[in-house]
């Protein structure tokens, strides 16, 4: 399978890539800044690492792909609006070669609270969302993004985010959010992005994981 990954530099990115190339998909990694390469990419496809800010680049990294990835996310409590506008370029880009899969990283409080969550879980949903209200709402814009998109897109939802193996063992709900969501690893995301590309149960879908 040819595929694209957009924030291939943070640490889902960085575990979609290597994953994704551990069972031969062809990769294209597009990244914000080079630098922050961990170093070279082995077994990347012909267009290589591409930066984001090229809008011609990422254009063509698109381009005849089967899918395109994103582990897009702000890199601090100030979101800035990066998520949704980052997003945004790559719709753009899909939409303008007509490449319709896409599944991106979003978060679990974006997604509807599951009615039967423990009072502890729904009061320390509440209090992370007050303590991280604006990345939030960038997601939630980057969310709506997709739903006026013509892309095939799902909007992967962790809760918070641990450096923990790739187990392959997590609960998954689609369009809704696992009971008690507390962590997940990065590389069980990145596993859980991968193995919904051909999954046509959750596209134009929310799917809230968790351990």
């Amino acid at each position: 399978m040819r595929i694209t990954v957009f924030g291939a530099t943070g640490g889902v990115g960085q575990e979609i890539v290597g994953q994704a190339l551990a069972v031969g998909h062809e990769v294209t990694a597009v990244v914000r800044d080079p630098d922050r390469l961990p170093g070279p990419l082995e077994g990347v496809g012909p267009h290589g690492v591409v930066r984001l800010d090229d809008g011609a680049a990422v254009r063509a990294a698109v381009a005849g792909r089967d899918a395109v990835l994103s582990g897009l996310g702000s890199r601090g409590r100030k979101a800035n609006g990066v998520t949704e506008r980052l997003t945004g370029r790559i719709v753009s880009a899909m939409e303008a070669e007509g490449v319709r899969r896409l599944v991106v990283v979003s978060a679990v409080p974006v997604g509807p609270e599951p009615p039967d969550d423990p009072l502890v879980d729904r009061l320390m949903r509440r209090a992370i969302g007050a303590v991280l209200a604006e990345l939030y709402a960038d997601l939630a814009r980057m969310e709506a993004v997709l739903a006026d998109s013509a892309t095939d897109w799902t909007a992967v939802r962790p809760p918070r985010l641990t450096d923990g193996p790739r187990t392959g063992v997590y609960r998954k709900v689609v369009g809704g959010t696992p009971r008690s969501s507390r962590t997940v690893s990065r590389a069980d995301v990145a596993h859980a992005m991968l193995a919904l590309i051909d999954d046509p149960g959750a596209v134009k879908q929310g799917v809230g994981i968790a351990y």
